[in-house]
């Protein structure tokens, strides 16, 4: 039977912003708009020092803590820095069930729980600097309540002979699935805490859970019959760029392809795939389209490697100018499980580059070093 790590990053989106910005740090930050309409996505522990709360309207929260900052839900930004934490859970275990953008279960060996839990911890602190608290046991519904009990930053172990001392006398709202009026209808009949509902007859119970009186007594024992539900890795990877104007030099969509090159292959990397098939995407001033693929004998995941065979590509088949977009696909995604040996020093030179640049790129949310000829010609708005 595997142990089952759940993986609950704190206040991510908060996180996420307070680490991009480092003047934010210690400061309530709560995320939801820039206005005092709609709600808030989540908000910095600073902020819950307040009483601020997800899903509590933004006018309600800045009363609370009108001296909070406001930030908009930067969505692309908090799924960029989700895919770098699960290609850190990826080094760990590929059974992984991923349940939202700051929360998945893990699947790993029996008795290898605690260690991996702690491993994953530094990786993911020293790594992307992101508060993670895990909790660990040997099912979903455990693990997610001794995760409840760690937070914030914490690891928290919950076996079921631990059960009657640490589950039972929690709120019963702490299962999964009872919600805010079914604890009040469950209270209203006398059943407050997990053991209570433990105690309790199962006519009773379905008179306020129904059919599913029986799996929340089961859950009341610390039992779950539920398996992880494996997420599917992404078939592909794709990027692609709009010209401000039509292109005329075949140099200017040389140092397009080489930016797209770079960001797929730091999205191999850091989701750990390699790629088998790399497809130029271009389209002509006229809206015409092309796409054209080339399969490789071994899997790739370096920047050069997919920028040489996109230009070979395009130099092959782009015809005449003007040039409106320019695109390139990476497929036939495998795991990468090692690096292979290196050919040469001038291969290891590009690794080393790859990584330095992966680090400042995770580090700092954007490419902020590029290569000089990703740099030439015209670059689309934004992307100086």
């Amino acid at each position: 039977m595997q142990e089952i790590l759940l993986c609950d990053l704190d206040a991510f989106f908060a996180a996420v912003e307070q680490r991009d910005n480092p003047e934010l740090r210690g400061k309530p930050v709560i995320v939801g708009g820039l206005t005092g309409r709609g709600v808030v996505a989540t908000c910095s522990y600073e902020a819950r020092g307040f009483g601020v709360r997800s899903a509590m309207p933004l006018k309600k929260a800045l009363k609370l803590c009108p001296h909070a900052v406001l930030l908009p839900v930067n969505i692309s930004r908090y799924r960029e820095v989700a895919a770098e934490v699960l290609a850190v859970y990826r080094r760990f275990t590929p059974f992984i069930e991923v349940v939202s953008i700051d929360e998945a279960y893990l699947g790993v060996a029996p008795g290898e729980g605690l260690e991996v839990a702690r491993a994953i911890k530094e990786a993911v602190r020293k790594e992307l600097d992101l508060p993670l608290s895990i909790g660990v046991s040997v099912n979903k519904l455990l693990a997610k309540v001794a995760c409840n009990l760690a937070k914030p930053q914490g690891l928290k172990a919950l076996w079921p002979d631990e059960v009657p001392q640490i589950l039972w006398p929690l709120p019963v709202g702490v299962l999964p699935g009872i919600g805010t009026k079914t604890e009040k209808q469950l209270k209203e009949r006398g059943i407050r805490t997990v053991g209570d509902l433990a105690a309790a007859p199962l006519y009773l119970l379905k008179m306020v859970l129904g059919s599913e009186a029986l799996r929340f007594k089961e859950y009341s024992h610390g039992v779950d019959r539920r398996g992880l539900v494996l997420s599917r890795p992404p078939l592909s990877f794709s990027k692609e760029t709009t010209f401000p104007r039509d292109v005329w030099e075949p140099e200017v969509v040389r140092g397009a392809l080489m930016r797209l090159a770079e960001d797929l292959g730091y999205r191999l990397r850091q989701n750990g795939f390699l790629a088998r098939s790399v497809t130029l995407k271009l389209r002509f001033a006229d809206f015409r389209t092309i796409t054209r693929t080339r399969c490789l004998a071994e899997g790739i995941n370096r920047d050069s490697l997919i920028y040489r065979t996109a230009w070979e590509l395009f130099q092959e088949f782009a015809s005449s100018p003007p040039w409106r977009l320019v695109g390139i696909k990476v497929a036939e995604l495998s795991n990468w499980k090692q690096l292979s040996w290196l050919e040469d020093e001038r291969e290891e030179r590009e690794r080393m580059l790859a990584l330095v640049l992966d680090a400042l790129r995770s580090r700092y949310g954007r490419p902020v070093v590029r290569r000089a000829s990703g740099l030439k010609g015209i670059l689309p708005e934004g992307e100086e």
